[in-house]
């Protein structure tokens, strides 16, 4: 299926309102096309295109609404997909903090992530993909085990107050991660992007053959405090789980660490070192995204935190009528910004540390302190006098990205992982608790 063109899936949403007997309606028309392919034990095992759309249709009656999806186009399946949403409505009970649909907001931000690169990857690409990994891995006794995926897709939404948004996105994610043959050394890595271009599955893969060759035969150490240095892919995790925490209703509610004691929100306070500041931005060069919500709220660029003290939360349409102020969606991304420095100068400039490429399985133990608790995986390093001294045995975390963002030492330049623009960040005192024998 090709992208709908603004003018078609604009002919389409036009058509299926100009059905509709509600009183209110939303509909959204997604689709495109995604591929992958996935090896294992140095051998492709699967891959594959998939091809869709699918449309939806909210429509409402006073507080009652119903939804109803479709993916055919023809007439006689658009007013199926009309009569359905409205036959649901109309049994639907009535919802309290139902919204109707927004007044048009206007033109939406235009946000450039869509790359003819990326929506050209053709199977022989991905084939390549896999070859470069693979074929490195075999010469250093690795066993590879990687994924690509790539899809090209638009997004389009209408109501039937007049507001009207289409979007086109392309994004390309690789990971690999990288085994000794007797299971003792482990490397990951993960690379994405909008634009194609920009991914690099051989180098990428070096990484991970690097990371896994040099952490065999690794030593456990006493769990405690130590300073870490935290790869990107390895504090976005953390990061991502704080950001969570700024809704404002929970905050209001005091059900999260935005809270204060006796009432009332954070709002305007510092809550971390002077050298963090994060945003949202959906035209942001490199991590670009859609810059309207289903509903037709318009994303803007918002600053959560500037210099450590917290200036927006993020409030539903319910939410911010009930508080009698403006919506502010959800992020659809999160940049943070550091320095300039590498990972590699933040461990030139330690004396004595840990070197942590990922952690995993992150969950949270305390809302109200954003405690988590996770392990790190596939390389895990001690540092001595500014070099690499030996591998170490992974280890199980609990630490509060709070807490970590209070103890900041120093922080490198910005990268792209897991949807977020995350610095590596050198941190003291971060607490790990207990030894994981797991590689």
């Amino acid at each position: 299926m090709a992208i709908l063109t603004q003018d078609d899936a604009k002919a389409i949403l036009t058509k299926v309102l100009a059905m509709s007997k509600a009183e209110g309606c939303v509909v959204n028309l997604g689709g495109g096309k995604t591929g992958n392919i996935r090896y294992a034990r140095n051998t492709v095992s699967t891959a594959g295109v998939v091809d869709d759309l699918s449309l939806a249709v909210n429509s409402n009656f006073g507080n009652r609404q119903g939804v109803a999806t479709i993916n055919e186009l023809d007439d006689a399946s658009l007013a199926k997909v009309v009569k359905s949403s409205e036959e649901l409505a109309r049994l639907a009970p009535e919802n309290p903090e139902f919204m109707p649909p927004l007044k048009s907001p206007g033109k939406y931000l235009k946000s450039k992530a869509f790359f003819d690169s990326t929506a050209k990857i053709d199977p022989k690409y991905r084939a390549q993909v896999a070859f470069s990994s693979i074929q490195p891995a075999k010469k250093s006794k690795l066993v590879a085990a990687g994924y690509l995926e790539d899809s090209a897709g638009f997004s389009a939404m209408m109501n039937s107050q007049g507001a009207f948004g289409y979007h086109v996105e392309t994004d390309v994610d690789f990971s690999v991660t990288m085994r000794t043959e007797d299971g003792t050394g482990s490397g990951w890595v993960n690379h994405d992007f909008n634009d194609a271009d920009k991914l690099k599955a051989g180098a990428a893969s070096r990484i991970a053959i690097d990371k896994a060759l040099g952490s065999r035969e690794a030593k456990a150490i006493e769990p405690g405090k130590y300073t870490v240095i935290l790869e990107p892919a390895a504090g976005s995790g953390l990061v991502q789980n704080m950001f969570f925490g700024f809704a404002a209703r929970q905050a209001d509610e005091g059900r999260s660490f935005m809270s204060k004691k006796g009432g009332g929100t954070k709002l305007g306070e510092k809550i971390v070192d002077e050298r963090v500041t994060a945003y949202s931005d959906p035209t942001h060069p490199d991590i670009p995204a859609q810059p309207f919500t289903g509903d037709g709220q318009r994303r803007e660029k918002v600053a959560w935190i500037e210099k450590g003290v917290v200036k927006n939360l993020f409030y539903s349409r319910f939410w911010a009528k009930k508080k009698e102020v403006k919506p502010v969606p959800f992020p659809s991304n999160v940049i943070m910004e550091g320095g300039s420095g590498s990972i590699a100068d933040l461990v030139r400039d330690t004396k004595k540390g840990i070197l942590v490429t990922r952690t995993w399985y992150i969950r949270m133990v305390d809302p109200q302190s954003v405690l988590l608790t996770g392990l790190t995986r596939d390389g895990t390093f001690f540092i001595e006098d500014g070099k690499i001294a030996f591998p170490i045995k992974n280890m199980r975390f609990n630490e509060s990205p709070i807490i970590m963002l209070n103890n900041i030492e120093a922080l490198g330049k910005p990268q792209r992982t897991g949807g977020s623009m995350i610095p590596p960040m050198k941190i003291r005192d971060f607490t790990f608790s207990s030894l994981s024998d797991a590689v």
